[in-house]
């Protein structure tokens, strides 16, 4: 069989770059979106509708075809619900769930017609599990999820799949504190997460490891998962 052409969000670095890595070595054709460029990058603000669609238009172009969709891309902005508003929180929501959901309309007109795909998005432990100040990311994580699991029941009797990875702490750029440090780094986050045991391996992952998860889901060999959630965590979220 050839591989297939498969599209990539926030495919500049982290873990959307490892993806993005991932599916090439296996031979698949990949093009991502980003606001950075780089090598088979289309520099696009998802954040943007119109620049969205003319972003699908074109890897379409490229491609021929679109049979995997991989939404990675995903911002962060600080705020609770006593201290931030919709201006806030309207900005995490256009990249976070708005881009995701729409890739997924556009993308799928074309999977349905062929009886084949695989969409995958990168949510987090955030849709299951609160943390402070974070109510605009909990939210659209949380969103992603469930639009996750409706995409996959609208899609399943056209052979599409769909699936979120929700990753925990993973060392990308997210996880950089505003000195350069990384916070799986700090004093605080070993005496919580590593001596503590709230994190039993006891160390943050690679974005390559969340992206072995991603390369499964998104594989011709994946014929019957659709709807779910596979947590890559190192364990956090099985301690309480």
């Amino acid at each position: 069989m050839t591989g297939l052409n498969a599209l990539v969000t926030g495919a500049a670095n982290g873990i959307g770059a490892a993806v993005a890595a991932a599916l090439r070595d296996r031979g698949d054709r990949v093009v991502g979106i980003d606001r950075e460029p780089g090598d088979g990058i289309l520099v696009a603000d998802l954040a943007d509708p119109a620049a969205r669609a003319a972003a699908v238009a074109e890897a379409l172009g490229a491609l021929g075809s679109i049979d995997v969709l991989v939404a990675v891309a995903g911002v962060y902005r600080e705020g609770s619900i006593h201290d931030s508003g919709f201006d806030d929180w309207r900005p995490v929501w256009a990249v976070n769930l708005d881009a995701p959901l729409d890739l997924m309309r556009l993308v799928t007109a074309g999977m349905r017609e062929r009886g084949f795909g695989r969409i995958v998005t990168i949510t987090s432990v955030h849709a299951r599990q609160a943390q402070a100040a974070s109510l605009a990311y909990d939210v659209s994580k949380a969103g992603l999820e469930a639009a996750t699991r409706s995409a996959a029941l609208d899609l399943a009797r056209y052979g599409v799949l769909a699936n979120a990875v929700a990753p925990g702490f993973v060392r990308t750029r997210m996880s950089l504190l505003p000195d350069g440090r990384d916070e799986t780094d700090t004093d605080e986050f070993r005496a919580t997460y590593v001596e503590g045991g709230k994190l039993p391996l006891g160390r943050a992952a690679t974005p390559a490891e969340v992206a072995h998860a991603v390369a499964f889901l998104a594989a011709r060999e994946n014929t019957y998962i659709t709807g779910q959630v596979l947590t890559v965590d190192g364990g956090l979220t099985m301690t309480f």
